[in-house]
């Protein structure tokens, strides 16, 4: 069985051939702008057009915990906004991450990848402003994605990044 790659580098330049998806987590009360979204819509317009669209009419459509979105924004490169946290502020109910609802999505992610035949990029999902633990969600990855055969690098940032 394959495992996940780990790289330093920016998830948002993928360096290897074929289809591509970029994963991240995002909230469920629409709000873009703070974390790893900064540094897709540095690049890309869409994913983050399509993501408040989507929240927008969420009356009717999928827009949820566990839900996941994927907006093709080259043409082997597609971005999956995942909603992966309750919120964006930790409180009386804890850290913003919901674990079940990143397994969901990256069920769904899996689904999609293998529909496309891409590989898997994402920073550590869920751990920076979610306020997730790695410990719990890379056995997900492992579950989800690896054990299906599906490719999956993990990206830390260089000095002095996010």
């Amino acid at each position: 069985m394959s495992e996940i790659a780990y790289i330093r580098g920016d998830a948002t330049i993928p360096s290897v051939k074929g289809v591509k998806v970029i994963a991240h987590v995002c909230n469920d009360i629409g709000g873009w702008g703070k974390g790893f979204v900064l540094a897709i819509s540095r690049r890309w317009p869409e994913p983050e057009k399509a993501y408040r669209a989507w929240h927008r009419d969420r009356a009717s459509n999928d827009f949820g915990l566990g839900a996941a979105q994927f907006v093709q924004v080259e043409p082997y490169v597609w971005v999956a906004n995942i909603i992966g946290q309750r919120g964006i502020s930790t409180g009386s109910k804890g850290v913003p991450v919901r674990y079940e609802a990143i397994a969901a999505g990256l069920e769904r992610l899996a689904d999609k990848a293998a529909e496309l035949g891409a590989s898997v990029h994402m920073p550590r999902i869920g751990c920076g402003l979610a306020g997730g633990k790695w410990s719990r969600i890379e056995p997900l990855i492992q579950e989800k994605l690896v054990r299906r055969g599906i490719a999956v690098t993990v990206y830390d940032h260089g000095e002095g990044g996010s």
